[in-house]
């Protein structure tokens, strides 16, 4: 990857590129910095660390909601939007027929879903305000003025969803400016924010306290090997060999080639994990917003909280049934099957139609079982092995099992996208 950067520096218009990607992502991270008036930030550290719905929400803007700042809802609601719509593709035909109609359909489908950003970004900013409000987080001073407790709600939440928007707004002139994902380049950097300001947290620490230094080696250790797991796992696929029979048209002969059908054993990506975090953490979202005080929080987060056997028992059987579902919605083996057919082809020892969308199921099951169990460890035993090894918190909350997902994803397909930016400046310049 490095050779990949040093070699893209190398040429102007990559370069380019690559600084307004960085300068758009400077910007981010100092809307991440930039103290949002209304909001007393006093009380937002103290809730940094709290296990409530500010303190999940702070970790995943890369502790933009902790400064309180003006970028503290981030792209959260662009996130969940994206789904959402992606959900909805299947259940609503004008949005499937959208889906195939190439680059048209996906301009419509991208104004529907920032339609569906905003509606999210309105109501989780109003969570956010009417939480901060309940614990006297919101100071009726502003600009030297004090204005009505009724104002100064208002006015944060309009600038929290500004905030959201614009936040929205970076990463699609990344993705049109710059190289690679722009919004996943913006989570990329949230994540490995707060995990910075972990780390540095801990080295701070280490004159005060003589273990500060052998916890950190030790994370770094373990956060190296998982590292390593998720490349291999990701780079996992079952490649299926396709043949397509000899064809006489004319005078020309056409096919007789042998290729495949690479199938990725971790198809769905973070998704399960998002999916099944997102539901067996939603009534505790809820509770800490509207009644956290109440029996009904207590007892959830008692048996149901994050770290409870409970929890790991039945997040590993969402990440289950999330993978199946996202690969019965991404791989539809009766289509490929006919595909292979209608083009002559077939996979040796196996017929034609049927038969091929029976067998291709049946490596689909088993590859999205493997895949799910691999979710499954990722989600559950790093969380584990954290909280067994390591007694400081600060570490241990430094990257969660979907973070480590997301820091790879990115990282590879960033370079991923360099080589091929790469590639296509080779071939234009053979060209000339």
């Amino acid at each position: 990857m490095f050779r990949t950067l040093v070699n893209a520096f190398k040429n102007k218009e990559i370069r380019t590129k690559i600084l307004i990607t960085i300068g758009l992502l400077i910007i981010y991270r100092l809307g991440c910095w930039l103290p949002l008036p209304g909001i007393t930030s006093s009380w937002y550290s103290g809730e940094q660390q709290a296990d409530t719905f500010l303190g999940l929400l702070s970790a995943i803007t890369g502790g933009a909601l902790a400064n309180g700042a003006f970028l503290a809802i981030g792209i959260s609601p662009y996130i969940n939007a994206s789904i959402i719509v992606q959900l909805l593709t299947i259940a609503i035909p004008k949005l499937e027929e959208w889906s195939k109609q190439g680059d048209d359909g996906r301009r419509k489908i991208a104004n529907v879903t920032r339609v569906m950003t905003l509606v999210l970004a309105v109501a989780q900013a109003a969570g956010i305000v009417v939480s901060t409000a309940r614990n006297s987080g919101i100071a009726t001073e502003i600009f030297r003025v004090t204005l009505p407790l009724w104002l100064v709600a208002i006015f944060v939440a309009v600038m929290l969803i500004a905030g959201s928007m614009f936040t929205m707004w970076l990463g699609e002139r990344i993705t049109d400016y710059g190289i690679g994902n722009g919004i996943s380049l913006l989570i990329f950097v949230g994540i490995l924010s707060t995990a910075g300001q972990s780390i540095l947290a801990t080295i701070i620490a280490i004159p005060s306290r003589d273990t500060a230094i052998w916890e950190l080696i030790g994370f770094l250790a373990l956060v190296i090997v998982i590292f390593g797991f998720i490349v291999f796992i990701d780079a996992a696929e079952r490649r299926v060999p396709i043949t397509y029979a000899k064809q006489i048209k004319g005078r020309k002969q056409y096919g007789g080639q042998s290729t495949n059908i690479p199938i990725k054993v971790n198809a769905a990506g973070v998704l399960p994990i998002i999916f099944a975090t997102a539901i067996i953490t939603f009534p505790q979202l809820i509770a800490s917003i509207v009644a956290p005080n109440s029996g009904f929080y207590g007892w959830w987060m008692t048996w149901l909280g994050s770290g409870t056997p409970i929890y790991f028992v039945l997040t590993g059987l969402l990440i289950l049934f999330f993978s199946y579902f996202y690969a019965q919605i991404q791989f539809n083996p009766e289509d490929v099957a006919r595909n292979i057919q209608q083009y002559g082809g077939f996979i040796p020892g196996i017929r034609p139609g049927r038969p091929t969308a029976e067998h291709l199921a049946r490596i689909s099951k088993r590859l999205t079982l493997f895949g799910a169990i691999f979710l499954a460890i990722i989600a559950i035993v790093p969380s584990v092995i954290f909280s067994l090894v390591l007694h400081d918190t600060t570490l241990v909350n430094a990257f969660s099992a979907t973070g480590l997902l997301i820091v790879v994803s990115v990282a590879l397909e960033f370079d991923k996208q360099l080589e091929s930016q790469l590639m296509m400046k080779q071939y234009k310049g053979f060209l000339k």
